[in-house]
C-alpha cells in the first residue's frame, strides 16, 4: 500500500463525509415518502379525494428528491468504496449503518407503497361497479330532443 499525501487523505475524509450526508439526506427524503404513503392509506380508507390528491403530488415530489439524490449517490458511493480501504475501521465514518436503515427504509416504502396500490386497485373496481350498476332515469326515455321532428323540404318565397 502506498503512502498516501495529506492532500489525498483530506480529499478522501471530505468524500466520505460528502457520502455519509447524502445517504442521511437520502434516508430523511425516504422517511418522509413513507409518512404520505402512511398518512395516504388513510385518505384511501376514508375515500378523501382532494386529500388523496395532495398526497399523490407530494409523493412525486419527494421521489423526483429521491432520484436526484441517487444519481450524486451513485458516483460518490464508488469514491467510497475506493478510498475506504486505504482507511482502519476506527478513522470509517459509519455509513455502514446509515446504508442498512436506508435499505430498510426502502423496503418499508415498498411495502407500504404496494398496499397503497392494493387499496386503491380494490377502491377503483368499488367505483366501477358502482358505475356499471347506476341507473340512467332517462335511457330509452322519448324526449322532445330525442323525437323525430317532421320538417317541410322546401320552402316558397313570394317577393
Amino acid at each position: 500500500m502506498a503512502e498516501l499525501t495529506q492532500k489525498e487523505i483530506d480529499e478522501r475524509v471530505a468524500i466520505l463525509k460528502r457520502f455519509k450526508l447524502l445517504l442521511e439526506e437520502q434516508k430523511k427524503k425516504f422517511q418522509q415518502y413513507l409518512n404520505v404513503l402512511e398518512l395516504q392509506e388513510g385518505k384511501i380508507q376514508t375515500q378523501d379525494d382532494n386529500a388523496l390528491l395532495a398526497h399523490s403530488e407530494l409523493e412525486a415530489q419527494i421521489v423526483e428528491g429521491i432520484g436526484s439524490l441517487q444519481k450524486v449517490i451513485v458516483p460518490m458511493q464508488k469514491l467510497y468504496n475506493n478510498s475506504r480501504a486505504y482507511y482502519s475501521k476506527e478513522s470509517m465514518i459509519p455509513v455502514e449503518a446509515i446504508q442498512n436503515d436506508l435499505s430498510k427504509l426502502q423496503k418499508q416504502v415498498l411495502a407500504q407503497n404496494e398496499k397503497n396500490r392494493s387499496l386503491l386497485k380494490s377502491h377503483m373496481n368499488t367505483l366501477r361497479k358502482q358505475i356499471l350498476e347506476f341507473k340512467n332515469p332517462y335511457r330509452n326515455a322519448n324526449t322532445v330532443y330525442a323525437a323525430k321532428a317532421y320538417a317541410g323540404t322546401r320552402i316558397a318565397i313570394e317577393v
